[in-house]
């Protein structure tokens, strides 16, 4: 122990004795750790911890697959829900859920929050309990129970001073006054990050229960033991039993389901939460991992230089009795303790960099509350100190700790030059730097080409930074009638486009890029469909007069909607050039032909053809899309058709200003003070929001390649600076 005491105060005075060495060998070893942790510390917080709730490898996602009309993954209906939670043999329980988002009024301002709405068997089949109170159970499910409602704790805290006594009293939500019968803990999270601040049953009414409606997650915990092939086994048993209890919906056949090809494709969870995020996040990491084998090579090659140095001193230690094995111990030893240093800077730079990483991590990036310096990423820091340790100090022992100890008296004179053996390692050791950097730099100049290349992508509206888009919603409660609800949306609309400095406001169900729109098969009248043919999906919106031109979206041809074509409830449609060219070869054949949802709906004329949009972001093409006015004489089962939900789109130079907002919250409130507004973005937000995966890979391959050059420009000088001075 004496020993071993003496020998770290000789390397600690030694590392006392060359400033400059110590501090650029640990100001890289501490970048290249600290990025390394960094990266590592989201990658472990993402994809290897498991989901935050009791036996997470019980929890599966059941979706589903239909090769029939083209949808790899296809959410479950309240069909499938009611059959496999009767007759599933594999789960302990299954659930459905929705996002949503429910104006609260009669407490302070009222203000439009975001909800989820769950099946009664959710929250259990996540297993955190309630703080207060209870779940929710089968009663609240059913239609025509009392209304009822549970808060999360931050929303509990923030409306109601954290009262213990809020369990038992109502709250008025989207006009109905609900029941609080519970608080859920301050831990609880719903899925990927998702914190609602309001929790609703879902409640569905079996006896009105078509085989449709593919529109909710599901969530199922599964037996002890049960694999997911054998619940994928179980899922495709049932889906028969699913098509032989309930009845198509009005004007669909029973072929028309089956010929969609619908099948399982039930995975564990933390796949469904965490999607195909994995591949950004192991490309960084094997980015920033060659970072770290760069500071690897250029500690490396500072330690030859040092070792060079020494040759005298190692080859009088060899000569007064030291064995080569206490050397070469004593090299690796300095070179762990340069590692520990090392690493331990890097931690602190890692915590740095975590804040930053996490601040400009993508839109989507799940699991981001979840991300932290904790026990794995401690162990993985350990792990590549002791890695690194070996790494460039095995070098300098294999070289000077070996049979080259008896020559170093011999070679040690003043007036001898470096032979070409000295300078090959070194030299190997900057060519590996060099090609790793130039690797890096490579990939980052890729990206840099393929962001441009989207930047060049005319997205289908134009200047998205004068575009403010907020959401507004009328529940059924607060107005019944749907056309007086349909010509208040109109009089917000006219109060809000005369505000000063607003040039047009439309109002739709979603702008483009906030993910919102929908999907329905489209019939064409002059086309023939055999008996039950499902023609292929499209997405569709419903908007009001004005929509295209706030956007900046040209009409190719034909004309837009009017108020009079919504107040008549008018059979009429608009869609985007593509499918036009699609089905009858150009915009032009498009006008006055016929469409309709549905095999028993009204066929709707084709009165415009808009440009194409890029709807999912400017990285995907744009898709071939239907568009519906606000409001029609029936959609499915609604008659009439109305959206109480709506997006306004305002075109002002003012967009995304305080000030502007306080005067649109005036305007609505000049026509219901019980309307608050809900999701306010600029369409910048959105465009910028679709690029966001890609962008960050720029930043951090960019990052990792300036880092790499860097390294790569200070290991060559030092090659050249050392031999010029043996020179």
């Amino acid at each position: 122990m004496e020993s071993f005491r003496s020998q770290l105060k000789q390397i600690f005075r030694r590392f006392a004795r060359a400033p400059i060495f110590t501090i650029i060998t640990l100001v890289m070893l501490g970048v290249g750790v600290g990025a390394n942790t960094a990266v590592f510390s989201v990658l472990e917080g993402v994809l290897m911890k498991p989901l935050p709730y009791p036996h997470p490898e019980e929890l599966v996602g059941v979706w589903h697959a239909a090769p029939g009309i083209n949808f790899k993954d296809l959410p479950a209906s309240p069909s499938m829900y009611f059959i496999y939670r009767e007759q599933g043999r594999t789960f302990q329980d299954v659930a459905l859920y929705t996002g949503d988002s429910v104006n609260v009024t009669g407490v302070a301002e009222p203000e439009q929050v975001g909800a989820i709405r769950v099946t009664d068997g959710m929250l259990p089949i996540l297993g955190i309990p309630p703080l207060l109170g209870r779940w929710f159970n089968r009663a609240d499910d059913l239609p025509g129970s009392p209304d009822t409602v549970m808060l999360t704790y931050g929303y509990w805290h923030r409306k109601f001073g954290g009262d213990p006594s809020i369990v038992g009293r109502t709250i008025r939500v989207d006009g109905k006054a609900r029941i609080v019968i519970g608080v859920m803990p301050e831990r609880f999270q719903f899925l990927d990050d998702n914190r609602p601040l309001l929790i609703l049953p879902l409640q569905f009414d079996r006896d009105k229960t078509f085989l449709a409606d593919f529109s909710y997650p599901a969530v199922a915990r599964v037996k002890p033991g049960v694999t997911v092939a054998e619940v994928n086994a179980d899922v495709e048993r049932m889906l028969p039993i699913v098509n032989r209890s309930f009845p198509p919906p009005p004007g669909f056949s029973i072929k028309l389901l089956e010929d969609a090809r619908i099948g399982p494709s039930v995975r564990p969870l933390k796949q469904v939460v965490v999607g195909d995020v994995g591949k950004l996040l192991w490309v960084l990491m094997g980015s920033i991992g060659m970072v770290l084998l760069i500071a690897c090579a250029n500690v490396a090659n500072l330690l030859l230089v040092r070792a060079e140095g020494r040759q005298q001193e190692l080859a009088i230690r060899a000569a007064l009795g030291a064995s080569r094995g206490r050397i070469a111990a004593e090299l690796l030893l300095e070179s762990l303790i340069l590692s520990l240093m090392g690493s331990a800077l890097g931690l602190g730079l890692a915590y740095g960099a975590l804040r930053a990483l996490v601040a400009m991590a993508p839109a989507g990036l799940p699991r981001l509350s979840e991300i932290s310096i904790d026990t794995p990423v401690l162990l993985f820091t350990l792990g590549v100190a002791l890695v690194a340790s070996l790494l460039f100090g095995s070098i300098p022992v294999l070289k000077y700790a070996g049979a080259r100890l008896g020559t170093g008296l011999r070679e040690g004179g003043r007036t001898l030059s470096e032979s070409r053996e000295r300078h090959r390692a070194r030299n190997t050791l900057v060519i590996v730097q060099v090609a790793l950097a130039l690797v890096l730099l490579i990939s980052s100049g890729l990206m840099i080409r393929s962001f441009q290349a989207l930047t060049r992508v005319h997205p289908g509206f134009v200047r998205p930074a004068e575009v403010q888009t907020l959401s507004l919603s009328i529940p059924e409660a607060e107005v019944p009638n749907p056309e007086r609800m349909v010509r208040m949306q109109e009089e917000i609309l006219q109060k809000v486009a005369a505000i000063p400095g607003v040039s047009s406001v439309g109002l739709g169900t979603s702008v483009p890029m906030d993910g919102r729109m929908s999907f329905n098969p489209i019939f064409a009248q002059d086309r023939t469909y055999a008996d039950g043919e499902l023609p292929p999906m499209r997405k569709f919106k419903f908007v009001s007069p004005g929509y295209f031109q706030t956007l900046g979206t040209p009409l190719v041809t034909g004309r837009d909607f009017t108020w009079t074509d919504i107040y008549s409830k008018r059979p009429v449609a608009i869609v985007s050039e593509n499918l036009a060219r699609e089905y009858w070869g150009g915009p032009a054949g498009a006008l006055g032909k016929r469409i309709r949802f549905g095999t028993k709906d009204d066929w709707c004329e084709i009165i415009g053809v808009v440009a194409d949009v890029h709807e999912d972001g400017v990285n995907q093409e744009a898709t071939s899309s239907v568009i519906w006015p606000i409001m029609m004489r029936h959609f499915w089962d609604e008659e009439p058709m109305v959206r109480r939900t709506l997006t306004f789109a305002i075109r002002t130079p003012r967009a995304g200003a305080e000030s502007l907002l306080h005067e649109v919250r005036q305007a609505v409130w000049s026509v219901d003070g019980n309307l608050p507004l809900a999701d306010v973005h600029t369409l910048e937000y959105f465009y910028r929001r679709s690029m966001a995966r890609t962008s960050f890979t720029l930043v951090m391959l960019g990052v990792a390649g300036s880092m790499a050059l860097l390294l790569g420009m200070l290991g060559l000088y030092g090659v050249i600076a050392y031999s010029v001075s043996q020179r």
